[in-house]
């Protein structure tokens, strides 16, 4: 699968588990936040990385042992769904997460400017999607006004008067 990562078109080994699947002894798997919760131990042994997929009426504050992840996928269930945006920026300045924030889902190339200042980095575009024709939209606007996860000054305080 390719997705969109810092910016850039990239093919992407992470493979997203149905939440009754088992988890295979190799490769990098995101699995949901209970198998995550319940069973992080049994996943010590193996070769890959282990991901969570965080829902969203879950909360970032549910997932355990969170500096062990090296990535949260957040679901957008559909385009008018803005739970991710609030998770990203709370698990990035609230929780310090420096890890990799995906968005999966329902992922249009309008939301990707927005995404990337909540704090998101990497992006699953919705199936059937122009990955090349969506990268433009980090480019749509020039100048932001307010503070955001991607930047913690607002445009007053980045102004050389």
């Amino acid at each position: 699968m390719r997705v969109i990562k810092d910016r850039k078109i990239v093919d992407d080994a992470w493979v997203l588990l149905a939440p009754d699947a088992p988890v295979p002894e190799a490769g990098d798997v995101i699995v949901h936040l209970e198998q995550w919760n319940t069973g992080r131990e049994s996943f010590s042994g193996r070769a890959g990385k282990i991901g969570v997929l965080l829902k969203s009426h879950e909360s970032p504050e549910q997932i355990q042992a969170l500096a062990q992840l090296p990535l949260i996928a957040i679901d957008f269930p559909s385009f008018t769904d803005g739970r991710g945006y609030s998770s990203a920026r709370l698990l990035r300045e609230r929780h310090a997460y420096r890890g990799e924030l995906r968005a999966v889902g329902d992922v249009l190339r309008d939301q990707l400017f927005y995404m990337e200042r909540c704090g998101l980095d990497s992006f699953a575009l919705k199936a059937g999607k122009d990955i090349e024709g969506a990268l433009s939209a980090f480019q749509d606007f020039s100048v932001t006004y307010q503070a955001a996860a991607d930047d913690q000054r607002p445009l007053f305080r980045r102004v050389n008067r």
